[in-house]
């Protein structure tokens, strides 16, 4: 599902000449901006209320939606993303994001930066679009965060992706934004997390799971890096945010083995070294 840069070839029809001629040149027919571009199964079945649908897309695109779904953390979590990155990287977004984290971002890394925003709804990118227009070092193309294209990447940033998406396609996506990273290159997940047991609103956001986000509970059961099928070839780090509810997993490429180095043994998929919890 990942634009695929290809081009469609025709021979334009000559009439037989009266003697020999060289064979007419191919012609490139330009692809369409959405070229090999599918919205998958799972995303019409469950959120075409929440991300496909343009007038809703329109509705829900502010940053009070973002920070009330979030219970009040949006800006802390954004700035929990921002402490990752670094002005004149070369940055993936792999999904448009509801309010002003892109356009942030985009000017977090400057005119030396550059930032991809990748989706598969016409209508995220098009608010995408909207929101970067005056913002040259951003852009925003058709891609599956599964085959994501483009690359070696400094950061790849999964801001509140994975908890929407089946756990086979989780795997898919963490995968393949590893894949996706430069030697020495990070991928930053901000997401859910299971919270502490005594967590006020844990009963209230399992209801809200259960009635709107299918594949969400997934992430209070498993560990983002028990996602991963190469976990031993990159570092871990996960810091807990609000209670448990929220987390930040930080992912580099080794460059080469280190002493010391901390990393995540996939047994399972729960044990993550250099963990820390904070309200």
């Amino acid at each position: 599902m990942a634009v695929v840069e290809t081009l469609d070839y025709y021979r334009p029809r000559v009439r037989k000449p009266a003697k020999k001629v060289a064979a007419p040149a191919l012609i490139p027919v330009k692809p369409p901006p959405r070229a090999t571009v599918k919205i998958p199964k799972y995303l019409r079945d469950v959120y075409t209320w929440a991300y496909i649908d343009p007038a809703n897309v329109r509705l829900l695109d502010h940053n009070w939606v973002v920070n009330t779904v979030l219970w009040g953390n949006k800006d802390r979590l954004q700035r929990v993303l921002f402490d990752e990155l670094e002005p004149g990287q070369h940055v993936l977004q792999a999904c448009c994001v509801y309010g002003d984290l892109t356009p942030k971002l985009a000017h977090l890394l400057g005119p030396q930066g550059r930032l991809e925003v990748i989706d598969v709804s016409p209508a995220q990118i098009e608010a995408c679009e909207r929101k970067v227009r005056d913002i040259p070092q951003a852009t925003a193309r058709f891609a599956d965060a599964a085959r994501p294209g483009g690359g070696p990447y400094d950061v790849v940033v999964s801001f509140f992706l994975l908890h929407e998406m089946p756990d086979g396609y989780k795997r898919a996506v963490v995968d393949a934004l590893l894949a996706s990273l430069a030697p020495g290159g990070k991928a930053v997940f901000i997401d859910y997390h299971k919270p502490d047991p005594w967590h006020p609103l844990k009963w209230i956001t399992a209801l809200v799971f259960a009635l709107l986000e299918p594949f969400a509970k997934s992430m209070w059961r498993h560990s983002i890096a028990g996602f991963a099928s190469a976990a031993e070839g990159f570092t871990w780090r996960k810091e807990a945010y609000f209670g448990g509810l929220f987390q930040k997993v930080v992912v580099e490429r080794r460059v080469e083995d280190q002493v010391g180095a901390v990393w995540c043994e996939p047994v399972s998929g729960e044990t993550l070294i250099r963990s820390r919890h904070r309200w």
